[in-house]
């Protein structure tokens, strides 16, 4: 298997780890998590669900990763996100569950007839992080265009459930991350170095944004994600530190533990241990954490532990080679 390939796998099966370990945890506040903290797969807890479970952030990202692997198609992508939230088609046990009201509203419009574009929450209450969880596959599978096309696409992407600019800009943020570390793998091969291409990819994600404003809307949004881009980012502390379902925390959130720990392992257990939303926050780290380390750094014992995992693979299969091709 490539180099490239091992890496692209590993974002998506560390975000599907990510949001399998934080699932039993999900509503913990941070003085549990401290009292009793999260060091591997386990069950049951808040959903009551079985090992390895994963919820609906993993469900449409698989939906994009799928949709993507034969083009980008945002009313493909809608269909699919519609045909999940209704007949539970990519799910570990054939049934939704944990799904936001946000993406709720977005799958009746949906169902409706209303058209992909026009299905998100656009409101300032809109913007949980209902579209940043799933936005990992479109860094992936724009590797071969500007940064400029990279935000246009994330955006349309976050607006089928979350069209507020405010997390349109987390997805494009996050996609630029994604999208710079992916050509830093290709570039150096072997020599790749996962702590320089993180930082490389926080310039990227900051320059490519002011380079190319997508709208006037969009820019007024940049003073909420200004914190991620300082030097001192990765030195706050813990308390300073956000994990509820805002859009801005879970960004927040998912790259402090990225950038605060050496390996996929830590970083997603960091994230779970920070309480509130767990999955969701440990599913966005683990996808930027599966990306730099790639699919070797994930331990065999969770990625044994997930439910309906010959779907996972067949999708991050399809998903990796169409990328890596």
């Amino acid at each position: 298997m490539s180099h490239v390939r091992k890496h692209i796998r590993g974002a998506i099966l560390g975000a599907v780890v990510g949001d399998a370990l934080g699932v039993p945890y999900e509503f913990c506040s941070r003085g549990e998590m401290r009292a009793a903290p999260a060091t591997g797969m386990t069950g049951y807890g808040s959903h009551q669900q079985p090992a390895g479970t994963w919820s609906d952030d993993s469900s449409m990202l698989l939906c994009t990763a799928e949709s993507l692997s034969r083009g980008y198609d945002v009313d493909d992508m809608a269909r699919r996100f519609l045909r999940w939230f209704d007949e539970g088609e990519m799910t570990p046990h054939g049934e939704t569950f944990d799904y936001g009201s946000i993406t709720a509203e977005a799958m009746r419009a949906l169902r409706r007839g209303v058209p992909a574009a026009e299905a998100g929450g656009a409101g300032e209450m809109d913007n949980g992080n209902g579209s940043l969880m799933r936005i990992l596959p479109v860094g992936m599978w724009a590797i071969a265009l500007q940064e400029r096309d990279v935000l246009r696409i994330s955006s349309a992407v976050s607006s089928i459930t979350h069209a507020h600019p405010r997390s349109r800009l987390a997805c494009g943020y996050y996609s630029l991350l994604v999208w710079s570390v992916l050509r830093d793998v290709y570039r150096q091969g072997e020599r790749f170095d996962a702590r320089t291409a993180l930082r490389s990819a926080l310039r990227v994600a900051r320059d490519a944004d002011l380079r190319y404003p997508q709208d006037a809307d969009t820019a007024r949004e940049r003073v909420h994600y200004r914190r991620i881009f300082t030097g001192y980012f990765e030195d706050l502390p813990e308390s300073a530190i956000a994990s509820d379902g805002y859009v801005v925390h879970t960004l927040e959130a998912a790259v402090w533990c990225v950038l605060t720990t050496d390996s996929f392992e830590d970083a997603v257990l960091k994230a779970v241990n920070l309480g509130g939303d767990t999955d969701t926050t440990a599913s966005v780290a683990g996808g930027l954490a599966g990306l730099l380390y790639g699919e070797d750094a994930l331990p065999a014992e969770w990625l044994g532990a997930l439910q309906n995992r010959a779907l996972v693979m067949d999708v991050t299969g399809r998903f990796a080679a169409r990328i890596a091709d």
